[in-house]
């Protein structure tokens, strides 16, 4: 593979392989605010937070074989499968997908947005646009999408597959921030904006029933958090999800905090049993970034506290100065390829990761372990 771009503390940047997308994507942004990523066979699906879309990318050979990039895009829009809060048009902020039992999962944000400080405005109107809170409904949501093989033998998403139905949580009431309106550790940050250390998703993983979401923040005196759900489909409303109740108590929720040193969840993703977390900070801030290992998380049934010797440190990644901010983490599962790889996805990438032809260059990671 020739010498490493890039390494820190055992994890290797092995290589970059471009992602490409079409002009409509390029115009809204969606390949420099990519926020989550999974593979599916020969694809990938990726999401931006500016959008309320899914994209699909296929993987792209050259004569032995050997992956090029991903381009081929197709999108998926969710208001064509679910009915969504605000409609079409207001963006969904989708930070995280999920993969199993023939169904993609994605989840929105929800979290609450202060505007932002515009350069060149005057000390007045920075002072009220800073004051200015939005909660956006579309943020608010978890889909769940049947996944079929369509006609050209790609994976696509699609409204009914039989009796399966794509589904939502959210909107009536029933987000789960609304969940969580008496957690004794959540609910003192649902009225704070995601970015001033309030509640803001940033992950989610699926394993068989059940999902984790990783929060970004808040980061509790160092301590991150994610939350596990069981969601089914509603006996009466199959478009619509309910939680499972996960004991006698009839809680449908439990949290697991886990000490991150002081850093947020920004991506989930499955490995077997074990559950691998991209960290960073909870705050508006650039690194540090890393990868760490929860080992057997899948067999916990029950809150967990855990401490940082139940967390393997599978190294640092890179970020810049204002750019490239590791976004969305994907294993990599190949026949050919030797030992665990990782695509990582960046929002706001670099100079340097843009391709003459519009794509966008994403890091083939080795983890250590």
């Amino acid at each position: 593979m020739g010498r490493p771009l890039w390494h820190d503390r055992d994890v290797i940047v092995e290589r970059r392989v471009e992602l490409r997308f079409d002009r409509r994507s390029r115009d809204a942004g969606t390949h420099t605010n990519l926020s989550a990523v999974r593979q599916d066979a020969t694809c990938l699906w990726v999401a931006g937070d500016e959008t309320a879309t899914i994209e699909r990318l296929t993987a792209t050979t050259d004569a032995v074989g050997d992956l090029t990039c991903y381009d081929g895009q197709r999108t998926f829009a969710l208001a064509d499968l679910v009915e969504l809060p605000a409609g079409r048009d207001e963006e969904a902020d989708i930070e995280g997908l999920a993969r199993t039992n023939g169904w993609l999962w994605a989840v929105g944000s929800h979290s609450l947005k202060r505007r932002r400080v515009k350069a060149g405005l005057p000390d007045a109107k920075a002072r009220k646009r800073l004051a200015s809170v939005l909660r956006e409904e579309n943020r608010f949501i978890l889909a769940r999408l049947p996944l079929v093989t369509g006609p050209d033998g790609l994976p696509e998403v699609v409204r009914r597959d039989g009796d399966r139905t794509a589904a939502i949580l959210g909107g009536h009431g029933d987000s789960l921030t609304d969940l969580l309106e008496d957690d004794p550790h959540l609910a003192p940050f649902l009225a704070l904006p995601g970015k001033d250390n309030g509640v803001d998703i940033e992950g989610v993983a699926a394993h068989g029933d059940r999902l984790y979401i990783g929060l970004r923040g808040p980061v509790l005196r160092g301590w991150a958090v994610l939350i596990e759900i069981w969601p089914e489909t509603h006996p009466d409303h199959p478009e619509r999800l309910r939680l499972r109740r996960l004991d006698d108590a009839g809680s449908r929720y439990r949290t697991h905090f886990l000490d991150l040193g002081g850093l947020g969840v920004r991506d989930l993703c499955p490995d077997g049993d074990d559950l691998l977390i991209l960290t960073g900070p909870s705050m508006d801030l650039d690194g540090p970034v890393r990868v760490l290992r929860w080992r057997d998380a899948a067999k916990l049934d029950a809150p967990g506290i855990v401490h940082p010797e139940r967390l393997e440190v599978l190294g640092d990644l890179p970020y810049g100065d204002g750019d490239d901010h590791a976004e969305g983490i994907a294993v990599l599962d190949s026949a050919d390829l030797e030992g665990t790889r990782l695509l990582v996805v960046y929002d706001s990438p670099a100079a340097g990761r843009h391709t003459p032809d519009g794509g966008i260059l994403a890091d083939v990671v080795v983890p250590s372990g």
